[in-house]
């Protein structure tokens, strides 16, 4: 008993001390936002701070040293702390990027960029209060007791032993037979496919993509310097009869795709079209790159295209980062055992052993029978939401290419041929991130789509920028008619 009071004394005043350095802190800091303390300016004397704050010299210490790790001050040398000389904050380097092309970035960029008061139906992510809150600090906590080399040393070159036999269980579960010594960890989903890319592909191969498809694929492809090659996209899959022609004219290296719940249509690939697109590919010597990272999302599993083919050409990858926390950044790679070899000596050649903690994080989550909770609270949650969002777009005229089975995301038409470049530009002037169509087509053919994130389009002034941007749309084409 007196062993807790002593522990919950020494809390306690841990924390009196951590709320002293904080008031000191602000103190300095409305000092220098007030200007009373310009740039380039001297600061209190440690000692003559803490006799008018009525503190210790320690904390007055401890407050310098945390403002300066903040880039606020520096110290000089024997003369004491300074305030930094910061250039002025123009406007212009917080305002939205509304002159930006519409290019594969444009709307990883104006999502990233935004504001906390900022709406981004365009983004796609979860919400912060769609992930698993609790269970991320609960798994944080632990991790903070977890012995020396845990939090220290690097991991290892497959990456966590527990997690690889997991998530082996896991892709089980979806029909993909991957023993663990075939699993790779990788920092992220985009990790993964950058690893993939810079293992099998030679500037100027050729890569077939969706047409339209996730937009950081051609980012991401272009930094390869390969040739990139559309395929337009049905609601179960790649047009078959123009896949099998792209094969014979441009014998591509590699095919990068969304089996479930495909990104940005929603659509799910077919057994049929499964079965076909396998046996086209194993006649064409191409390797499938198949991106899973939406499975948690699916009501019911669909095929995969990995399971089908027993890893034999197709590679599949994933990460947690839509399920779980886009701050945590562990993916994956599963691949053939005479690939995983050449694959981890990449790994190690970029980011050497890799971080254990953001492992150590997922496995204790996912072993947790939270997690799985939680994957089922979202689902629900989304279709409530799917239904939410048709309804509110279909008040405007918006229609869904397709209803999908689940997860994020509609595709939708704009009704009058609108010019989604142009809606989204208007909208992000009033704080609102969309995604246009064109970012997402390689052809440039999907001028007058736009995706929609259901789960962050519960606000309503989404829909009122969105019916404003389509009527100034209307007029500005009207008058452009006008002076033809």
């Amino acid at each position: 008993m007196q062993e807790a009071v002593q522990i919950k004394d020494s809390v306690d005043i841990a924390a009196v001390a951590d709320t002293l350095v904080g008031r000191v802190m602000a103190t300095i800091r409305q000092r220098i936002a007030g200007r009373t303390l310009a740039p380039g300016a001297k600061l209190p004397s440690i000692r003559g701070l803490a006799e008018s704050m009525g503190v210790s010299k320690s904390t007055v210490v401890e407050a310098y040293e945390r403002l300066a790790a903040e880039g606020a001050i520096h110290a000089r040398r024997g003369s004491g702390f300074y305030v930094r000389r910061l250039p002025p904050l123009s406007l212009a380097d917080v305002a939205p990027k509304l002159d930006r092309a519409v290019d594969p970035l444009w709307i990883s960029r104006q999502s990233l960029d935004a504001g906390a008061d900022s709406l981004r139906p365009g983004c796609g992510w979860l919400p912060p209060d769609w992930m698993p809150e609790a269970s991320i600090r609960k798994a944080l906590r632990k991790l903070g007791r977890a012995d020396a080399a845990t939090l220290a040393e690097y991991g290892t070159p497959l990456g966590l032993a527990g997690l690889r036999h997991l998530l082996a269980h896991r892709l089980a579960e979806r029909g993909v037979e991957a023993p663990p010594d075939q699993i790779v960890l990788t920092e992220s989903g985009t990790q993964a496919i950058d690893l993939v890319c810079r293992f099998l592909l030679e500037p100027g191969d050729t890569v077939l993509v969706d047409d339209p498809c996730y937009f950081n694929f051609h980012a991401l492809l272009r930094v390869h310097r390969v040739k990139i090659v559309g395929v337009p996209y049905t609601p179960s899959g790649p047009d078959l009869a123009l896949f099998a022609q792209a094969l014979t004219e441009h014998r591509p290296r590699l095919y990068v795709t969304n089996s479930a719940l495909h990104n940005p249509t929603g659509a799910t690939l077919s057994g049929t079209t499964a079965h076909r697109l396998l046996k086209l590919a194993e006649q064409a010597g191409l390797t499938i790159v198949e991106d899973d990272i939406f499975g948690d999302l699916e009501p019911d599993v669909a095929p995969r295209l990995a399971g089908l083919d027993g890893l034999e050409r197709v590679i599949q990858i994933g990460s947690f980062s839509k399920t779980l926390s886009a701050s945590v950044r562990c993916g994956y790679i599963a691949a053939r055992p005479d690939w995983v070899e050449g694959l981890t000596d990449l790994k190690v050649a970029l980011s050497f052993g890799g971080g254990r903690l953001a492992a150590e994080l997922v496995l204790d989550i996912l072993k947790d029978g939270s997690y799985r909770r939680h994957v089922e609270a979202l689902r629900q949650r989304l279709a409530q939401a799917m239904a939410q969002t048709r309804g509110r777009l279909a008040a405007l005229g918006i229609d869904p290419w397709l209803t999908p089975r689940g997860g994020l995301f509609l595709w939708c038409r704009l009704p009058d041929g609108h010019d989604a470049g142009e809606i989204a530009r208007h909208a992000l002037g009033e704080g609102v991130v969309l995604a246009p169509g064109n970012a997402f087509s390689l052809s440039r053919t999907a001028r007058d789509f736009m995706r929609f994130n259901v789960a962050q389009a519960a606000d309503p002034r989404i829909f009122s920028v969105l019916r404003e941007a389509m009527r100034a749309a209307a007029s500005h084409e009207s008058a452009s008619e006008g002076l033809r």
